[in-house]
């Protein structure tokens, strides 16, 4: 599944008519009658459906939807929010169609009318505006909006929330608040923004016949359960420890002993075949009576050469519970000069942000996995401004740098190198307690060093972190009582889920 910008879908819009020769008034009678087939669901003979609709493609959807189901017997009222002037193309010939079923139009400026019947509807079908709305919404949309988000009827928006940007805005918005968005051959980023995403409501996504070449061309992807069992390595018949990595976690300090163990544990419990934990003399006791399976190093023994050492393993995660100092500094220092794939997570990630230049000269992949207050720290700007333009901060930043960047949150954003992109929609606010970023910087570190692209392996590693917590809450926990190491425990389940 693919997430496409506006741009993208015009431009699929347009390379389907130019050059697959499918009309738009058959697409968008594909697109109405899709979404109509699903409201159904949603209905009965004796319920009263309203359409809202507003000029473009996203009204002439609305047509359609509103025959298809007056054809099949269902009550319906349809409202047009613009004048008969401003409906055009392959919208007008739709109206057209649906004027040949004896359907009523209301105009919105019969605003008693229009009102009594908004309040009588038993569901209200959003087919004002599209992906192509930009700013603030202005009358009617506004007082349409403001009046059917006070009401507790049962709100279908089509393709997108009407006043939802497709992509992002520094406005203040004011959207329609849908209980079901039926996302048209794709989903459009502002689905995955935390500042967007409930107005969506629940979402699904319909085809309409458009050429899947033309959406699988775009950059984001949205990883599903599907694509991982695609591409989660399985284990040979006669493989062996060696055969799965062997890692090396740096991390833990006196004060912070439980974020080394937790990522250890969670690396361990997501394949890795050897792993050793270098952490401080005074963290080391309490890291190692909780992991029985791996090895230590004590980094305050003079008589270590951490680079030396460095040169054994297959892959690296270091900055959890670190601490800031200037060992911590001379550690990551060390560490990058490796021709090691490395993770930096947590305190790592401070001693990167004057040195971030210098990783796009790293001979091996280099993965940084802030949350948005962290990557608000590399880049100078606000946590609110990371949050609200997540899919083009990480790209240009991983771009720039040449790095990997797992930009954490309601829903990660992995970012390559390329700018390919892919989205995780596992997880749930059960994970918002402390550790649980620790655990996945395991599950990533065991992942890259299995057989696959980088790519894949950090987007299995957030799909099966999240999945974890999703499996703990179906019955065992609450998204209260639920920490970290349930994660933990968890993951079996949750590879096996993947693997099955």
């Amino acid at each position: 599944m693919r997430s496409v910008t506006a741009k993208e879908m015009y431009d699929i819009d347009r390379k389907a008519i130019n050059d697959y020769q499918l009309s738009g008034v058959l697409l968008m009678e594909n697109a109405g009658r899709a979404i109509a087939e699903k409201i159904q669901a949603e209905l009965t003979k004796d319920m009263k459906a309203v359409v809202l609709i507003g000029a473009g493609n996203n009204g002439g959807d609305g047509f359609v939807i509103a025959r298809t189901l007056l054809n099949l017997g269902f009550q319906l009222d349809v409202i047009q929010l613009v004048a008969d002037a401003d409906i055009k193309g392959d919208a007008a010939e739709h109206k057209a169609i649906l004027t040949k079923f004896n359907c009523p139009i209301i105009h919105v400026d019969q605003t008693a009318l229009c009102q009594k019947l908004i309040h009588s509807a038993d569901i209200i079908i959003d087919a004002m505006l599209g992906i192509g709305f930009k700013g603030r919404l202005k009358e009617p949309y506004r007082s349409v909006v403001e009046e059917v988000n006070t009401l507790e009827t049962k709100v279908v928006a089509v393709d997108i929330p009407s006043g939802v940007p497709a992509e992002t805005t520094n406005q203040p918005i004011t959207a329609i608040k849908a209980d079901l968005t039926y996302c048209i051959e794709a989903p459009k980023p502002s689905a995955f923004i935390e500042r967007y995403a409930s107005f969506y409501g629940k979402w699904e996504i319909v085809e309409i016949g458009l050429p899947s070449r033309l959406i699988e061309a775009s950059s984001k992807e949205v990883w599903t359960l599907e694509k991982v069992k695609q591409t989660l390595p399985r284990r040979e018949q006669h493989s062996h420890k060696g055969s799965h990595g062997k890692g090396l976690i740096i991390g833990g300090t006196k004060t912070m002993p439980g974020a080394a163990r937790l990522t250890a544990n969670a690396a361990l419990r997501s394949g890795a075949g050897l792993l050793t934990v270098a952490t401080s003399q005074e963290a080391l006791p309490v890291v190692a009576s909780g992991v029985t399976e791996a090895t230590f190093l004590d980094l305050d023994d003079e008589q270590i050469d951490l680079l030396a050492e460095i040169k054994s393993f297959d892959a690296i995660a270091i900055g959890m519970g670190m601490g800031r100092s200037d060992q911590t500094q001379l550690i990551v220092d060390t560490v990058l000069t490796s021709e090691k794939p490395v993770v930096v997570d947590a305190d790592g990630l401070f001693y990167l942000k004057n040195r971030l230049s210098e990783l796009k000269n790293r001979k091996a992949p280099t993965i940084l996995t802030p949350h948005p207050g962290e990557m608000a720290m590399l880049i100078d700007q606000s946590i609110e401004q990371i949050k609200n333009n997540p899919f083009e901060i990480a790209k240009s930043f991983a771009v720039k740098h040449q790095l990997y960047l797992v930009l954490k949150g309601a829903y990660t954003i992995v970012t390559a190198p390329n700018g390919y992109q892919t989205i995780n929609q596992t997880g749930n606010p059960a994970l918002a307690k402390g550790g649980s970023g620790d655990c996945l910087a395991g599950i990533i570190l065991a992942q890259v060093m299995q057989k696959g692209t980088i790519e894949a392996s950090l987007a299995n590693a957030c799909y099966i972190h999240g999945l974890a917590a999703d499996l703990a809450v179906e019955k065992d926990h609450s998204m209260i009582d639920f920490l970290a190491t349930d994660l933990i425990n968890f993951l079996p389940k949750a590879f096996r889920t993947c693997l099955d």
